[in-house]
C-alpha cells in the first residue's frame, strides 16, 4: 500500500484531485467506483470546480455508485446517487447515461445486483472508498468475504447511527445494497480516503495491524496498485512504529 500523508486538509483535498484529474487525462475512458458519506465530499466539489474550469474532463468516463441504502424515498438526499449527483455529477460533463446506480426499490433485487455485476465486470479502472470507523467500506462490514459481490446487505448498528448525518428526517435506514469485496479488490487502482482526528485509531489499524475480513479496508494492504490518502489528525497514530 501506498500512504500519501498531508499536512491540512485542504493539502489532502488538493493531492487527491491533482492525482485524479492526471488519471483521467492518461485514461478519459475511466470506468471509476465512487463513494459518498462526508468524507469525499470536499473533494468532489473540487473535482467539480476543475470540471467547469476546462482542467478535466469526465466526458469519456463512466461513473458507478459504490452502493445505495433501502428504504429511502427515489429523491431522498442522503442516498448515494443523490450524495454523488449533488456534490459531483450535476457540475461535470458525465453523460447521464454513463452515471450507473443500483435500484434498491426493485422488486427483484437479486436480478438487479448480478445485472450491476455484468455491467462492472471484474472490477473498474478506478475505485476511490472511505474507511469506517470499524474498518468497513462501502457496506462491506466486518467479517464480508472476500469473494462477495453486489447485494443486499443489513446494516451494521454502528452503520444504521452513521447514516443519521445525511438524512433530514428520523426513518433510518435498516438495508442497503452495495458492490462487494470481490469487485473492488479487482479493480485495476484503488484509492482509500481518511482524514479528521476520528479516524486515527482506524487507520492504525489498517496500516500496522493484522490483514483480515474483520478490518475489510486492510486487505487494500494485499492489493498491488492501492494508495491511502491522509490529512494529518487521520495519520496522528502512524508516527511511532511501535504504537
Amino acid at each position: 500500500m501506498n500512504i500519501f500523508q498531508f499536512d491540512s486538509e485542504q493539502a489532502w483535498i488538493n493531492g487527491v484531485v491533482s492525482l485524479w484529474r492526471d488519471r483521467l487525462r492518461v485514461r478519459p475512458r475511466s470506468r471509476i467506483c465512487l463513494t459518498s458519506g462526508h468524507t469525499p465530499l470536499k473533494i468532489y466539489q473540487a473535482m467539480r470546480q476543475a470540471c467547469a474550469a476546462g482542467q478535466v474532463s469526465f466526458a469519456q468516463a463512466e461513473v458507478f455508485a459504490l452502493d445505495d441504502f433501502g428504504g429511502l424515498a427515489a429523491d431522498d438526499p442522503g442516498r448515494c446517487p443523490s450524495m454523488l449527483r449533488e456534490y459531483l455529477i450535476d457540475g461535470t460533463d458525465l453523460p447521464k447515461e454513463r452515471f450507473h446506480t443500483i435500484d434498491t426499490e426493485a422488486l427483484d433485487l437479486e436480478k438487479v445486483c448480478r445485472a450491476y455485476d455484468a455491467l462492472i465486470g471484474p472490477g473498474f479502472d478506478l475505485c476511490i472508498l472511505g474507511i469506517g470507523l470499524n474498518g468497513h467500506v462501502g457496506l462491506n462490514e466486518p467479517g464480508s468475504p472476500l469473494d462477495s459481490v453486489t447485494r443486499r446487505v443489513e446494516l451494521h448498528p454502528s452503520t444504521v447511527e452513521a447514516s443519521a448525518k445525511y438524512l433530514e428526517h428520523s426513518n433510518l435506514p435498516r438495508w442497503g445494497v452495495g458492490v462487494g469485496l470481490k469487485q473492488l479488490l479487482g479493480s485495476n487502482e484503488l484509492w482509500l480516503l481518511a482524514n479528521g482526528r476520528s479516524k486515527a485509531e482506524i487507520v492504525r489499524r489498517v496500516v500496522r495491524g493484522e490483514i483480515s475480513e474483520d478490518v475489510p479496508a486492510s486487505l487494500a494492504r494485499r492489493h498491488a496498485n492501492s494508495f491511502l490518502f491522509l490529512d494529518s489528525e487521520a495519520a496522528g497514530r502512524l508516527v511511532h512504529a511501535s504504537d
